[in-house]
């Protein structure tokens, strides 16, 4: 008996040491951890895509997966700190070519499909439900909230989440008529036969700004991995942009509960004023009401006033509308870890 107990004991501490061994500790801080995957090479060379957790305690609970936008990756420690303090385990993914998972060898978020990401997406998700979450809602912001739409359609037969929430979902070009309808679906064909030919980017540095610290914000984050100048963007890059945009505009019927939140107006210009903390300086939020009803039969859209592109990372006060719209849609599913009567949003 004591033999047997020393061995399930034995197995029990190999395979805490396994799993402390699969994360490494991440800049973030002493509560989140990261592991790198080796992907398959591309036209590029070495990929690798990078899953990153936030210890939790919240073992039996949903989990939340999210997905960052262009010019981007997971920095948002605020945020994954409160789904936690509500009752949820959080996880991200840095995509491959960003932030953790971008290498020497790579241009800058350079796919030429955005079907590329999905193996990035399946590959977090296998870790999730080897951690024991059978439950999971795909969050995504700006381009990550596209990637998410378009990872849904592709597994549309057989979805691993049960839910999606977009936040200021990139679902349409916020360009003139001309550029919209004329020169982007050009470039969109071009990307076919010239992928690494490139369309510069205008110098707009005021959601930047609006954001760091420094300047206007109140948040800190590498601006190598998330540039205040963003670089040129490929045609390949494009056209996968515009071939998902096409396809979520002609309706996607997902079959679960989507919840897509945007800001209550839109911000033009190129250098900072006041109003670049109040608005989305990046997408038109009548483009993100619009094309956000045609995810699912079951999309709630949600406005949120003040809000900027990033809602997460907006004034204190409109920020906790936000976590209060996204808890109640989280707490819909049941399957929340019970930590106290009343949750510390």
């Amino acid at each position: 008996m004591k033999k047997n107990f020393i061995i399930i004991l034995s197995l029990f501490f190999s395979i805490i040491n396994i799993q402390a061994q699969f994360y490494q500790p991440d800049y973030l801080g002493d509560d989140f951890e990261f592991h790198t995957f080796k992907m398959n090479e591309d036209y590029e060379g070495e990929v690798i895509s990078t899953i990153i957790k936030r210890k939790t305690s919240n073992l039996d609970a949903l989990a939340v997966l999210y997905i960052h936008g262009f010019n981007d990756y997971f920095f948002q420690a605020e945020m994954a700190n409160k789904i936690d303090s509500a009752g949820y385990a959080f996880y991200a993914v840095d995509l491959r070519k960003y932030g953790r998972s971008k290498l020497s060898n790579q241009y800058p978020f350079n796919v030429r499909s955005l079907n590329e990401y999905n193996t990035d997406i399946d590959s977090a998700i296998s870790v999730i439900r080897n951690e024991g979450y059978s439950n999971i809602i795909l969050m995504g912001h700006s381009t990550g909230g596209l990637i998410a739409a378009n990872f849904a359609r592709e597994n549309r037969k057989d979805l691993p989440m049960n839910g999606m929430i977009l936040n200021s979902p990139f679902l349409d070009m916020n360009k003139s008529w001309l550029e919209e309808n004329i020169l982007i679906p050009c470039v969109s064909f071009l990307g076919r036969f010239f992928p690494n030919a490139k369309v510069p980017q205008s110098l707009s540095r005021g959601y930047a700004y609006s954001l760091l610290k420094e300047y206007h914000g109140e948040w800190s984050f590498r601006t190598d991995w998330k540039m205040i100048d963003s670089p040129a963007l490929t045609f390949g890059w494009i056209r996968a942009i515009h071939t998902a945009q096409m396809k979520v505009q002609r309706g996607l019927d997902i079959s679960i509960p989507v919840l897509v939140m945007h800001s209550d107006k839109s911000i033009y210009g190129d250098e900072w004023t006041e109003e670049f903390n109040t608005g989305d300086a990046v997408l038109d939020v009548n483009d993100i009401e619009k094309y956000g009803k045609r995810l699912s039969s079951n999309s709630r859209d949600v406005t949120i006033d003040n809000g900027l592109h990033d809602l997460v990372l907006s004034k204190p006060e409109v920020r906790e509308e936000v976590y209060v719209t996204i808890f109640e849609f989280l707490d819909q599913f049941g399957y929340k870890k019970m930590i106290s009567p009343e949750f510390p949003y």
